[in-house]
């Protein structure tokens, strides 16, 4: 059966809130040292309204009005139990970037936004590779093969992919700060990980000290012997540190236009 994603599977727990007295100055200065378009506001804990960037700029003229006096009491809500998709359609009918998440007794628990929601949506396709990875593997080699979730030492990883973009991998580190923790595909071997797919993801978190990565492992009942290991020992790949990053040339998944301004 396939998995259920909820809104607190992905929610931002950390929330940066203001309250209801704050000054409309006060309210701006905060929001700018955020990242995020608005601000819930928050009274003892209870969420009573939120405040728009745009809400602000409206007022602007008058930066010593209070928050209170311009919001409008209540706001749209989503609960942590809500299913991914059904928050995804909440934010496209409204139009909104973000949604505060409430529990039962009204009180913020924490915040869901489009960046969260397409996180969502890309681990949720990662399962479809590894049906196609198992699938391919368990007919070649006529073996069956179980598929479990864990967390893997990245030194125990051997690569299969001798290059990679520095491109790509400056994007992978900015996606792993941002929380999208894809989780990598890797086929389990006697005392180490065969990489099939992630080679940017792990390099990228490998180079911000992380030590462990979220993978799909594939445990085959008995060993089978993989071409594509081999062709990398031929190349002498025996670490993630054997991997060439290519510099001065982009991902070739990644096109970047840049519009030139004429005179």
């Amino acid at each position: 059966m396939e998995k259920k994603f909820l809104v607190e599977d992905y929610m931002v727990r950390n929330i940066v809130t203001i309250p209801p007295d704050f000054t409309i100055e006060e309210a701006t200065e905060k929001l700018i040292s955020t990242e995020f378009h608005g601000l819930p506001v928050v009274e003892n804990g209870h969420l009573i309204g939120f405040i728009t960037a745009k809400e602000l700029l409206r007022a602007a003229s008058n930066p010593k009005s209070r928050v209170k006096d311009i919001i409008r009491r209540g706001t749209i809500t989503v609960s942590p139990k809500m299913s991914i998709d059904d928050a995804t359609r909440v934010l496209f009918r409204y139009g909104l970037r973000n949604l505060p998440v409430v529990d039962e007794r009204d009180n913020l628990v924490g915040m869901i936004s489009n960046i969260d929601i397409v996180r969502s949506h890309i681990e949720k396709a990662t399962p479809n590779k590894v049906l196609m990875v198992k699938t391919f593997l368990e007919s070649k080699n006529q073996v069956r093969i179980n598929v479990r979730r864990k967390v893997v030492p990245i030194e125990s990883l051997r690569p299969t992919q001798h290059e990679i973009y520095a491109d790509e991998l400056r994007g992978r580190q900015h996606e792993i700060k941002r929380g999208l923790v894809e989780p990598i595909i890797v086929i389990q071997k006697n005392d180490h990980f065969v990489v099939v797919d992630g080679h940017h993801r792990v390099l990228a978190a490998k180079n911000m000290g992380v030590k462990q990565f979220s993978a799909f492992v594939l445990e085959p009942e008995v060993q089978i012997d993989l071409g594509m290991e081999k062709s990398a020992e031929e190349r002498g790949l025996r670490t993630m540190d054997d991997v060439e990053i290519i510099e001065g040339s982009r991902h070739p998944f990644v096109e970047i236009t840049t519009r030139l301004l004429r005179d």
